[in-house]
This record gives structure tokens, sequence and C-alpha cells, in this order.
């Protein structure tokens, strides 16, 4: 912003009064210089007309140097005027940019106090559900895992956090309930409680199996990487479902498994890991390497119709009725 324009000093009364008494001296003085000397040995009509003439010569001199003073006047107060009206536009100009600048300043710090403001409720909401996920009482946890699938459904940058949280909450020790119900009272709160968390873990891995399926693209979080090594899973079901990566590495799968028609982006591991029960792979598709080594498989899996784009790793896999023929024929190909 440029800086407005030095006014022309006003002319002051006294100027005038001495242009008006320079006007009047030089009139004056051309009337008496042509009064005497133009004049001398004139006589009758003729001094008359030269008189005459001297007069009139001199008035048209103050009058010409009258008229010439007031248009220099008027062309400063014009001048005046122009320079007043552009100093107020640049100085209003320079206003509205002060304005903008202090509203645009205003803005921004809106916006980071409302995002402050959004990530502090985030991380309180984080804190709280990870709370209530440590508790000893089964509706608090599962009332924590909820909570952290209302914050990752409106926070995408929060997802993959927030299934890293529920890895590891799968990822902890569990001893499934087995056998028949315990008569003792300590056993039977014992065996209460391991009921009620096997309850807890199915609810994680339904959360997961709903928001990991691309067929629902409302409540779908893509490029998710599931890290549950040494996990014990019951009944997992993940088919149809879209993972960049995974590790299942040394995990022990409690009763059926199904990966029909998951895909894995990337790199999947089922190193050591313990199928207990049958297992479906049936149109999975793996992007990357698949590693199956000293996997044990000790019921019946299908691989009917998948596919591995990449290296797939089989050293030391145990079958429970040896390599199944469609999964020969799909790494074969």
């Amino acid at each position: 912003m440029s800086a407005p324009e030095p006014r022309p000093r006003p002319v002051s009364g006294r100027s005038i009064a001495l242009v008006a008494v320079g006007i009047l001296l030089l009139t004056a003085t051309t009337v008496v210089l042509l009064w005497w000397p133009a004049t001398r040995g004139l006589t009758g009509e003729k001094l008359v007309t030269a008189r005459f003439e001297a007069v009139r010569i001199g008035l048209s001199i103050g009058i010409g140097g009258g008229g010439v003073f007031a248009l220099y006047l008027s062309w400063r107060r014009q001048r005046t005027t122009e320079q007043d009206l552009d100093n107020r536009e640049r100085a209003l100009a320079h206003q509205r940019d002060v304005a903008a600048d202090a509203k645009a300043h205003q803005d921004r710090m809106a916006a980071i106090t409302e995002k402050d403001g959004v990530e502090r409720r985030i991380t309180d909401l984080y804190t709280k559900a990870a709370d209530q996920l440590g508790s000893d009482k089964a509706p608090v946890r599962m009332a924590g895992l909820y909570a952290l699938e209302r914050l990752a459904q409106d926070n995408p940058g929060h997802r993959q956090t927030v299934v890293n949280v529920y890895c590891a909450y799968l990822r902890m020790p569990f001893d499934p309930p087995e056998g028949a119900k315990p008569t003792e009272r300590a056993e039977l709160l014992a065996h209460h409680q391991r009921l009620e968390e096997r309850e807890v873990r199915r609810a994680v891995q339904r959360i997961l199996l709903l928001h990991l399926r691309p067929e629902s693209p409302e409540s779908f979080w893509p490029d998710m990487d599931l890290g549950l090594t040494g996990a014990t899973l019951i009944d997992l079901d993940l088919s149809r479902c879209r993972i960049r990566s995974a590790t299942f590495a040394m995990v022990t799968f409690r009763y059926r498994v199904d990966f029909s028609g998951t895909e894995f982006d990337s790199y999947v591991w089922f190193r050591a890991a313990t199928f207990t029960d049958r297992a479906r792979f049936d149109g999975a598709r793996f992007g990357g390497v698949a590693n199956f080594s000293e996997a044990v498989f000790q019921q019946q899996v299908r691989f009917e119709g998948a596919a591995f784009h990449d290296q797939s790793r089989w050293r030391d896999t145990r079958f429970a009725q040896g390599r199944p023929d469609e999964l020969a024929v799909v790494v074969g190909s």
C-alpha cells in the first residue's frame, strides 16, 4: 500500500493580498508610464485618445494578471480536491486491506481452535474407550469397543489406530471355555468370565468384518493392516473382505475359519498358525507373499478358485488329509 501523496500547501490570505497589490502596482505603473512619457508633445484630441489608451492598456494588464492568478487558484483548488479524493480512496483501500487481513487471521485462528478442539475431543473419546477396554466387566468393554468404532467411522484418519487397538485386544492371552459347565463356585465364576470374554472377542471380530467388506461403501475402511500374531481367534469370519496386509503368524484359529473371497492386496502371513477346525480360502486373492510355512490344518481346508499372484510359501505345512488337490492346481498354475 503506497503512502498518500502530500497535499499542496494552501494559498494563504497574505499571499493573495500581496499578489493583488502587485497587480495593482503593475496596473498603476503601466498607466503612469503610458500617461506621461507616451503622450508627451500631444495636444487636443490626440492627447485625450492617447491617455484613454494608456488607461485601457493598464486596466487590461491588471485584469489579465488577475485572471491568470484566478486560474492558478482554481487549478490549485482542483488539484487539492483530486488529491484529497485519491488519498481518501487510498485510506479506504488500506482500511479494507487491514480488515481483510484481520478477518483472514481470525478465520485461521478459528480453524486452528476448532481443529484443536476436535483433536482434544477425539483424544478424550479414545482415552475413555481405551480405559473401558481394561474394565473387568464385559458390558463396559463392549461399550469401549463400539465407542472406538464410532470414533473411527467419523474420523477416517484414526481408523488404522482403532484397528490396531482391536488387534492388540485380540492378541491378549485368552483361554476359551471348554468342556462341561463346572460345579464349583470359584470355577463357575471363572467359566462365566471366560464366556463373557469370548463374546467380547467375537464382537471385535464382527466389527472388523463389517468395516473390511467393500460391498458396503458407507462403512468400508480401505487400506487396513491387521497385526494378530499369537492371537486366539474364535469362529473367525473375514469372508469377502479386502485387507491391505495381515499377519496371522502363530495364531490359533478355534472352530471354523472363513477367508473365502477375501482379497489381500499385499502380504499375508499364516506361518505356524494352527487351524483346529475347517478352513475356507475359496476364491481368495493373494496379491503379495502368502506364507503358510509350518501352518497346521487339523481339519479340512479348501482353496478352490484361490489365486496366488506372487510368491507363496508352504515349507513344512501340515494338512490333516494330505495336500488338497485344488491347492496343488492353484500353486502349480
